[in-house]
């Protein structure tokens, strides 16, 4: 019995130990160590919903840049598509000016001139990206052509390039005059 008695009085001695100031302090301690880690999952949950908004917001940044910049080539591009095809039309009457060349005289002489500065303004524009479409003999493409007549011919076939009225030019591949021709038909 006094084995009993003392295993009593270590059992009370123990649970009286439990419910000293100290062990509620350790239980307070385990309570805030459970309420921080739950507030710390939390603030993760948001670093991470932040972090991807973030990542997403900057890639749209980025595709905006690139859209940009594609749109100012584009831009960039179709100013000097219009400023080549003024040129063109000088090119054209120079063109025109050679077709009826006098052989001999002085006016030889002047032709000369006027075929050097026709090349060299071809020139100057080809150095820029312009070049001459080369349509004669091939088949008709309303993307690059502009029909002005279609006839009947009989060395042609229905669709194919008879003459060339005006030559077409490119910038790159950007059609920026497309060339006048008369279509068999």
């Amino acid at each position: 019995m006094e084995k009993e008695k003392k295993k009593i009085k270590e059992t009370q001695a123990v649970e009286e130990a439990v419910s000293t100031p100290e062990q509620k302090t350790i239980d307070e301690v385990v309570t805030n160590v459970d309420e921080l880690k739950i507030e710390l999952e939390k603030a993760n949950q948001r670093a991470a919903e932040n972090f991807e908004g973030w990542q997403r917001e900057r890639a749209d940044f980025l595709n905006y840049k690139k859209r940009v910049e594609r749109d100012q080539i584009t831009t960039l591009q179709a100013m000097k598509g219009d400023i080549y095809r003024k040129f063109l039309d000088v090119l054209d009457d120079l063109e025109r000016a050679l077709k009826t060349r006098p052989v001999d005289g002085d006016g030889a002489a002047w032709a000369d001139g006027i075929e050097c500065i026709y090349r060299k303004l071809l020139n100057t524009l080809e150095a820029n990206g312009v070049t001459q479409m080369d349509v004669a003999n091939k088949e008709f493409d309303p993307n690059l052509h502009e029909a002005i007549t279609h006839e009947e011919s009989p060395d042609r076939e229905s669709g194919q390039i008879i003459e060339v009225i005006e030559q077409g030019y490119m910038l790159g591949d950007r059609v920026i005059r497309p060339a006048r021709v008369r279509v068999a038909r």
